[in-house]
């Protein structure tokens, strides 16, 4: 009989498992909260904690030292970190398209007529999508400025457009009455999918099994957060007390808008999938545009083991 119990107790064994946001808790990360909430990862044998990130949060640096098994994370930056020599590797995404766009005053009718404006860029985004934005369209760096995540140089300056949201910076000029037009980078061919699940190399090695099991309760997460995000909000609320039930509901209404989570490759293979022509697009924009060395191996940046058979469907 005790034998029994035992053998009970470690089939029902959680497995702890901490996954390393990377921001404040909100809507963009709602999946993941959401899998929390509604016990999606405990069906699959996983104690999730998700740990919030931030400014000061230097997410690949935590992860390689072995304090967190996942991460939200960003193409450019493993591909980055693989050039580096650290240990990363990209195992699932929960969007299909980098939610990184341009907002502009109402005049503007495409991302390609900002010739004659001022454009606020944030370092990060000098790193990323700046070099792909003056290459497709020819601007150049004397038009650029420092952008402070303050919108008030925006709404002061008809000639200033800047890097922007969907969910964050829109919906503050919405909610000043500021007419602003957005164009999201990835409509116009920039390849990077978006808030990636990463783990290390070591994980995919030893624990195929757990990578498998975390990366397909996540899509199903993604899945229920569409249909009813009541759930994860209130998880999300709890974790970034400064994020309101009206920014939650605008920033799912652009997540199903822009189509995302179920959008592109995902209508037809499920929730998560990413594919090998994407990554190779990926690549060639970061060396192309001189942020990655051509020498370096991008194919183990990624593996599609654990989505190409998950067909999470939305």
């Amino acid at each position: 009989m005790m034998a029994m119990v035992c053998l009970h107790a470690a089939v029902h064994a959680q497995e702890k498992v901490t996954l390393l946001s990377n921001w404040y808790a909100q809507a963009e990360h709602g999946g993941f909260y959401q899998a929390v909430a509604k016990g999606i990862y405990k069906k699959y044998g996983m104690d999730v904690t998700i740990k919030m990130g931030g400014p000061q949060v230097n997410n690949m640096q935590i992860l390689v030292a072995g304090q967190a098994d996942f991460s939200m994370g960003y193409d450019f930056t493993v591909l980055k970190g693989i050039e580096q020599g650290l240990p990363l590797v990209t195992v699932g995404t929960s969007f299909q398209s980098d939610l990184q766009g341009m907002m502009t005053h109402a005049d503007v009718p495409n991302l390609g007529a900002l010739k004659d404006k001022t454009i606020l860029v944030a370092g990060s985004g000098q790193s990323s999508w700046w070099p792909w934005l003056k290459a497709k369209y020819g601007y150049t760096d004397a038009q650029s400025k420092a952008y402070t995540f303050n919108l008030q140089p925006f709404f002061a300056d008809p000639n200033i457009v800047q890097q922007a949201y969907p969910s964050s910076e829109l919906f503050q000029a919405e909610k000043t009455g500021a007419k602003a037009n957005f164009f999201l980078f990835a409509q116009e061919g920039y390849p990077p999918y978006g808030t990636t699940i990463i783990t290390l190399q070591k994980m995919v090695a030893t624990k195929p099994d757990l990578v498998k099991r975390f990366v397909k309760a996540t899509a199903e997460g993604w899945k229920s957060y569409l249909e009813d995000p009541s759930a994860g909000n209130a998880l999300i609320k709890k974790d970034n007390k400064e994020m309101g039930d009206e920014q939650l509901a605008y920033a799912l209404k652009k997540l199903k808008e822009l189509k995302v989570v179920t959008g592109g490759d995902a209508a037809k293979q499920g929730i998560g999938i990413m594919t090998d022509e994407r990554w190779k697009k990926t690549y060639d924009t970061m060396v192309s545009t001189g942020l990655l060395k051509a020498d370096v191996d991008w194919h183990k940046a990624y593996t599609t083991q654990f989505v190409k058979d998950m067909h999470v469907m939305p």
